[in-house]
């Protein structure tokens, strides 16, 4: 099964409707994404909480890492560039993470509040090689911009 992003967009939508607090938006999320992708094996949130630096936040699956320097993986490559980044193979990323042995695949995307801010990452991992694609990143993308517009 493959989220339906029209669906789930209107669905997440209603759940957060005026909500602002970072954290519940994130628990909303990562939930309902999650459930939506049979590819989705972990889905959450690295927080941005100090200068180049992320801190596992809400998610859905196994063990994340704790802590990600922006130097460091796809994440902290996310973080630092600002740029959606899409890795058909975890293995061959330079520097990337191995917080589960599982991961073949990710799509981690920057999450910027109403004013631009990066407030976090969000990061899916897939066991499956190659299971993210363009239409994937510009459908989350959507989704991040609508949920994370109010946030404080």
């Amino acid at each position: 099964m493959q989220a339906d992003y029209a669906e789930l967009s209107k669905t997440i939508a209603s759940l957060t409707e005026g909500e602002t607090d970072a954290v519940a938006l994130m628990a909303t999320v990562a939930c309902e994404l999650h459930h939506a992708d049979a590819r989705f094996d972990w889905t959450g949130f690295y927080r941005v909480v100090g200068p180049e630096l992320l801190k596992i936040g809400p998610y859905q699956g196994g063990h994340g890492c704790l802590v990600i320097p922006f130097d460091r993986g796809v994440c902290g490559a996310a973080a630092r560039t600002g740029e959606v980044q899409i890795v058909d193979d975890v293995e061959a990323f330079p520097g990337h993470i191995a917080c589960s042995s599982s991961t073949r695949s990710e799509i981690v995307l920057p999450v910027r509040n109403g004013t631009g801010g990066l407030i976090a990452v969000l990061d899916i991992d897939s066991d499956r090689p190659s299971a993210f694609g363009p239409g994937d990143a510009a459908a989350l993308e959507a989704i991040l911009r609508d949920a994370f517009a109010r946030a404080e």
